[in-house]
């Protein structure tokens, strides 16, 4: 199982990173044309961006792993041991029921926005809001794979995060 889960997240972040390379090409060569040649390719903003709101879906399960979103302790901090671990999986599970939802949501957003077509590329907005549901359906794996973890011992068995934030 750790071995599936290894691939699942390498293949998360390979994807992520291919994600802003294109976004940095496709940026990049557009600066070139307009600097050079006084040329400017009509798509490549709206690329930019339809890949910078795919790219924050898909991250935010290894945002996740990271311990990269923001946590507020305090609560947690002030509870003994085993009232840590009801508090921890208390919030799993809230977690876990708003992914739920905002997968059901997203894809009827999407639904409702694909009879429209972007300005420039002429592809249906069906494509671009489908980063929400497939990316709360990501952040949905990722928890259930650190949860034992996070509940017992309140870490991401994944993080390569010292306390101090350097990376050990």
């Amino acid at each position: 199982m750790k071995k599936l889960e290894q691939i699942f997240v390498t293949l998360n972040g390979w994807v992520v990173i291919a994600m802003l390379a294109t976004m940095a090409i496709v940026v990049g060569s557009n600066v070139g044309l307009r600097y050079f040649f006084t040329y400017s390719l009509p798509w490549a903003d709206e690329v930019a961006r339809y890949l910078m709101i795919w790219m924050t879906f898909i991250g935010a399960g290894l945002a996740l792993r990271a311990g990269g979103h923001v946590a507020i302790t305090n609560l947690q901090d002030a509870l003994p041991g085993l009232g840590q671990k009801i508090l921890r999986a208390l919030i799993l599970l809230i977690l876990l029921a708003f992914f739920l939802k905002m997968v059901e949501v997203g894809l009827s957003y999407a639904e409702r926005m694909g009879r429209q077509k972007t300005p420039a590329l002429r592809i249906s907005f069906y494509y671009i809001y489908l980063a929400m549901p497939l990316g709360f359906g990501l952040l949905i794996v990722h928890t259930l794979l650190l949860a034992r973890e996070f509940i017992t011992a309140g870490t991401y068995p994944a993080s390569t995060i010292d306390t101090d934030g350097a990376h050990g």
